[in-house]
């Protein structure tokens, strides 16, 4: 009834129209399902409604103008297996039990996730892609952790290789067949993957579930078969076809389609099921673009992923730093008839912001402790009075630290080095130092970083020998015949 209620009131002109987007978010009968996608490097300028003259991504484009796209979205860390452990975990890099980058350091043992908690709340919960926050055998491995079944790479070398020997499905390995690591063979992982992913989705279409998708391209080697739908979308393309553009060049932006298409799928199965009007999918990278197939003609990259198309002004390094264009990522949500369309905000939140924002969006109930805020009430267009503020947002990354305050970002590269300031509204590029200037300001951020850290608690391996965690490293290239 107060549903109803806010629609008429809307239809009268009374309320504006994304009044009734923020109330009434969840159903007491089924709380929405969460599809959650989020593509390995993928940067923040690698898609086609971002100008991009090369990369074709009408599903993604399309997602964005049924949704809302946020402009200030920023990675946990700028490499994988962090990013992953503040996604899941809601803390940040003080405080996150996985701070490196190894692929086999673990969680915690019953460290709370998304998925534990949304299990607790009655979802189904699955995981397909790349894990990275604990080996097998470890306490970090995520059937421990809140899901039901994840299929796909538990480590992330083991991930670096599309034609794997197996994979694996709650600690246990799946073959693949005809396939022994490295860049051939007969069964691409990744179609095995979506497979599982949408199989999951039908199996739980009468309950609510979360379907998380870390997936793997267009990460690690670049390899996409010659006969995938995306190169459909590249023909006649003069890039394509000239024999001096490298064919790993060609194969990312297929991939990057590929990516896209399989975005269009899942979208297309929830209307099969009748399931999108009670869905919410987020379309997002990982961490910060890296400058990959250099040259001389083309310093940041041959497809420029830092590199704004349009204006070719570009964010400041690139994946393991935090510079913003190790930070920056793309960032789409859409829920029909709760999320406005063609929304966009430059409200600048992090991946720790994501627990207690589907804690909001679900009715569950998060751990007190967790680093994030939830940013619901700006996704479902409320009063910019109920998105609640952060002082800081904070990382660290080997001997790096950052913190952001406002439009203020300091950044020290070295434990002994100096500051350095920037003001981001001003200069996003992060191209002039402004600590000499204002010397308060850094000695602020400066004690925010100092309160932020934490020494690192992570998990452990069941067996010292990590038999099967380095079993699955040594899959990306094979094993002896």
């Amino acid at each position: 009834m107060k549903r109803l209620l806010l629609l008429f009131a809307v239809v009268l002109g009374l309320m504006p129209s994304n009044a009734t987007l923020a109330a009434d978010t969840v159903s007491p009968e089924r709380p929405p399902n969460i599809v959650y996608l989020m593509a390995d490097e993928l940067a923040y300028y690698e898609l086609s409604h971002m100008g991009h003259p090369k990369i074709h991504t009408p599903e993604i484009d399309r997602l964005a103008a049924e949704g809302i796209r946020f402009t200030h979205a920023r990675a946990g860390a700028p490499v994988c297996a962090p990013l992953r452990c503040a996604l899941l975990t809601g803390k940040h890099m003080g405080h996150a039990s996985v701070r490196a980058n190894d692929g086999g350091t673990p969680l915690r043992a019953e460290e709370p996730t998304i998925a534990s908690m949304l299990r607790e709340r009655g979802y189904a919960t699955g995981g397909f892609g790349k894990w990275g926050c604990g080996g097998r055998d470890s306490t970090g491995v995520p059937e421990k952790h809140g899901f039901d079944t994840f299929f796909g790479y538990y480590d992330q070398v083991h991930a670096h290789s599309y034609y794997p020997p197996y994979l694996i499905c709650n600690s246990e390995e799946v073959p693949l067949a005809g396939n022994n690591g490295g860049r051939q063979g007969e069964t691409y992982s990744h179609y095995r993957i979506m497979d599982e992913a949408k199989k999951f989705i039908r199996d739980h279409r009468d309950e609510p579930f979360f379907c998380y998708l870390p997936i793997t391209p267009p990460h690690g080697l670049y390899d996409i078969p010659s006969d995938d739908p995306a190169w459909q979308q590249y023909a006649g393309y003069s890039w394509i076809d000239d024999p001096s553009v490298p064919q790993d060049v060609k194969n990312y932006a297929a991939m990057v389609t590929m990516i896209d298409n399989n975005l269009g799928e899942l979208r297309q199965l929830l209307t099969e099921l009748n399931l999108q009007d009670n869905t919410i999918v987020f379309f997002t990278g990982d961490n910060g673009g890296e400058d990959r197939f250099k040259d001389r003609e083309h310093p940041r990259g041959y497809l420029g992923p830092n590199v704004d198309p349009r204006t070719q002004l570009g964010f400041r390094g690139g994946k393991r730093n935090l510079f913003e264009g190790g930070l920056r990522i793309p960032f789409v949500v859409a829920w029909p008839g709760h999320i406005a369309p063609g929304s966009e905000s430059d409200l600048a939140f992090y991946h720790p912001d994501l627990f207690p924002t589907l804690a909001d969006l679900t009715g569950a109930t998060p751990p007190g402790d967790l680093d994030g805020i939830s940013i619901a009430p700006t996704l479902l267009g409320s009063d910019a009075s109920a998105q609640q503020q952060r002082e800081y947002l904070y990382w660290e990354y080997r001997q790096q630290t950052a913190v952001i305050a406002g439009k203020w970002k300091v950044i020290r590269p070295k434990p002994r080095a100096a500051w350095q300031l920037f003001d981001l509204s001003a200069d996003p590029g992060e191209t002039k130092n402004l600590a000499s200037d204002h010397p308060e300001v850094v000695a602020k951020l400066a004690g925010y970083a100092s309160a932020a850290h934490q020494p690192v608690q992570a998990g452990t391996y069941l067996d010292p020998a990590r038999t099967r965690h380095e079993r699955d490293r040594q899959a990306k290239t094979g094993f002896e015949q």
